[in-house]
């Protein structure tokens, strides 16, 4: 199973917050790093994947499109959330992956033409439209994504655990599916695993040194 290091940007840095509200985030400061600006940060830490939600995007008030590129060419591969609104807003760069999240994706998700869905979750339920995560992935499979995201964004930043309804939520996505959000503990993780999860997008995790800094670094739990 992958593993995927998580990168909020706004205002030109790297933050960390909690449960998706976003006005409360702040730069994110790291021991041994001396500043949170993306390409440091992702330089100092050197993991092989990461997974980046650029927040300015997201609400319509920015971009970080030039820290995205530079920050892609230093890994492996790079997931990139920039608050997609149409199929003109793909971001081409060598090793990066077109997140479309169903935040800021419109209500056509069969428009689009590759790259990742991120089934945007709060409260149980995927956002804007209140429909059953379940529901949302079960339809991926009739799109043009390569893979899937369940993202709860009510755990975001928290290590509270993970959403209890594992199995449905895998056997209703015929394609890779991640998870991100909440993700506590190498525990979690062999959850996500042993239920056929293709990755796990972690952050608080790792700067909590709950788990190994050298598991994102070689991307993978096994």
């Amino acid at each position: 199973m992958d593993l995927i290091l998580a990168l909020d940007l706004m205002n030109g840095r790297v933050v960390h917050g909690a449960r998706g509200e976003r006005a409360t985030y702040r730069p994110l400061l790291l021991r041994g790093i001396t500043s949170s600006e993306p390409e440091e940060v992702v330089s100092a830490l050197s993991p092989r994947y990461i997974y980046i939600a650029d927040l300015d995007r997201i609400m319509g008030s920015g971009e970080h499109d030039a820290a995205i590129r530079a920050c892609s060419r230093l890994v492996r591969r790079s997931y990139v959330d920039r608050g997609i609104r149409s199929p003109a807003d793909y971001l081409e760069e060598e090793n990066l992956v077109n997140i479309v999240g169903t935040e800021t994706g419109g209500s056509d998700l069969g428009r689009y033409p590759g790259g990742f869905l991120s089934v945007d979750v709060r409260d149980g339920k995927v956002i804007p439209r209140g429909e059953e995560p379940a529901e949302v992935l079960s339809r991926a499979g009739e799109w043009a994504f390569e893979g899937c995201i369940l993202l709860n964004l009510g755990r975001v930043g928290t290590g509270d655990g993970l959403t209890p309804d594992l199995e449905d939520l895998r056997a209703a996505c015929g394609k890779k599916l991640f998870y991100g959000g909440g993700v506590g503990s190498a525990e979690d993780l062999e959850r996500l695993r042993d239920k056929g999860f293709d990755g796990a997008i972690v952050g608080t995790i790792v700067h909590r040194g709950i788990i190994p800094l050298e598991w994102v670094r070689r991307g993978s739990f096994c």
